[in-house]
């Protein structure tokens, strides 16, 4: 089988030799190639750059092994002396395996079943097979559409960035490709008046090309309006309220209460709260939460997980109780639970988590107008800044940089910004009584496991109505 990538083409072969040389002293040998790249281009007003994407890598990750216990070993090239280099490997891996066991080594059987796939995602006109002259052309005009929108505009920039990911697995019993484009396209822009700035921004993204930057065209215009408002935002009165979250900010939510809390290497550690709540109700039941490399088509899709196991889809929330976590290899066999296809490296030197895809709400049966009159008052919150959450203890802080006051079920025109939402995840997910029949993913953004083990990641959801602590 010939696959669409000169790298992976040149190693298929050898790493086959290679698992088959140290199947026969290993219970279970596979090794992940990977070669990914990308560009990232920025238009300014006065420059344009073009970098390297920090997602670009190529490289191998071999896990192998025996009596239980399983050992990793990376390297980014395949000597010329093949026999040699089996050999050295071996030596690599039996001197792992006798470490202690607490020193890192996992004890799990990792058996499979036979399986062979080759998949490779349509897109549209490849950005990285075009000049950078014309994504730059296009990033450039919507970036003037912007700045010249009205005279209070003082800045404004474009940013596009499209990543390839090839990826190759061959174990005893399994040889799986995979290759998909995904991109991601941001508009920014600043408003100033006597001396006062505000900044905001407009994302989009998916598994898309050049195709993304007609949809971010348009947004130019909203982009620029929505900096000239924010000039008039008033700080948010410190308070418990009524909260409209747009699906960004649904997205946001779902990521950070149900997402690292129910990745089961967390539970694993007895880091996750959600391991005593499981089959019990933690979330009104208007809320089903899924997650799943298949679930959606965005950043965070693919065919199979960096271990070997096939994308799914997975509900987490199933009318407010929670039924699953999410899952990497190993930490599954350790549980004794099938694995949902969510173990993920950030590198190939780089050890596999369990770890979100698309985590998003499922939808209900209102619309957003109906949401936002059956607020007395309280505040629609759009444009998610940042979040954070305690697996733990279930805390969770978001931040959104725009709040829209609702008064007697209507917008008043008045704006909070930033907005700082509190709450402890069950209160916040139980208190929800309003979902929207619409549901919206965007992937814009990573995920990183504390500070580090960034992956691409995405997240939505339809408009949802609960209550949160806002300041």
């Amino acid at each position: 089988m010939a696959y669409p990538s000169a790298f992976l083409n040149r190693s298929v072969n050898p790493l086959k030799s290679i698992v088959r040389g140290l199947a026969g002293t290993y219970d279970f040998v596979s090794i992940l190639a990977t070669d990914c790249s990308g560009v990232n281009f920025e238009s300014f007003s006065t420059e344009r750059r073009v970098a390297e994407s920090s997602w670009s890598e190529r490289g191998f990750v071999l896990r192998g092994a025996k009596n239980g216990r399983v050992v990793e070993h990376s390297f980014d090239t395949i000597p010329p002396d093949l026999n040699a280099f089996i050999t050295q490997l071996d030596h690599g891996l039996a001197r792992l395996l006798s470490l202690p066991a607490d020193a890192g080594t996992l004890s799990v059987d990792l058996g499979e079943t036979a399986w062979k796939d080759s998949f490779v995602a349509e897109t549209d006109q490849d950005p990285l097979a075009l000049g950078p002259e014309e994504v730059f052309d296009r990033l450039d005009a919507i970036r003037e559409r912007t700045a010249t929108a009205h005279p209070l505009i003082a800045m404004a920039r474009t940013r596009g960035e499209w990543a390839r990911f090839s990826k190759l697995y061959v174990s005893q019993e399994r040889e799986l490709f995979q290759s998909y484009l995904w991109g991601q396209a941001y508009i920014f822009a600043a408003a100033r008046r006597e001396g006062k700035t505000r900044q905001t921004f407009s994302a989009v993204s998916g598994r898309k090309g050049m195709a993304l930057l007609e949809e971010l065209e348009g947004l130019a215009g909203a982009t620029a309006d929505q900096a000239l408002e924010l000039l008039d935002a008033i700080p948010m009165p410190a308070g418990e309220y009524t909260v409209v979250l747009s699906p960004d900010m649904a997205g946001l939510l779902a990521h950070e209460a149900f997402g690292h809390g129910v990745e089961t290497d967390m539970i694993v550690r007895g880091r996750a709260k959600a391991r005593d709540y499981m089959g019990k109700r933690v979330a009104s039941d208007r809320v089903s939460l899924y997650d799943g490399a298949r679930s959606a088509e965005q950043t965070g899709s693919y065919h199979f997980d960096d271990e070997g196991t096939p994308g799914s889809s997975t509900l987490i929330l199933d009318r407010g109780i929670l039924v699953s976590g999410i899952s990497d290899l190993l930490s599954a066999r350790e549980l004794g639970i099938p694995a949902t296809g969510n173990g993920r490296r950030w590198s190939f030197e780089r050890k596999a988590y369990a770890r979100m895809t698309n985590t998003f709400f499922a939808p209900g049966a209102s619309t957003r107008e109906e949401l936002i009159q059956g607020v007395a008052y309280g505040w629609l919150l759009d444009r998610p800044n940042s979040g954070m959450e305690d697996p733990k203890n279930w805390g969770i802080q978001l931040v959104a940089l725009v709040g829209r006051e609702i008064k007697d079920g209507k917008l008043t025109g008045r704006i909070a910004s930033p907005v700082v939402c509190t709450g402890y995840v069950p209160e916040v997910l139980n208190a929800v009584d309003g979902v929207s029949e619409t549901v919206e993913l965007k992937g814009n953004g990573y995920c990183g496991k504390g500070h580090k083990e960034f992956v691409k990641v995405s997240s939505g959801g339809p408009w949802v109505r609960t209550k949160m602590r806002l300041g």
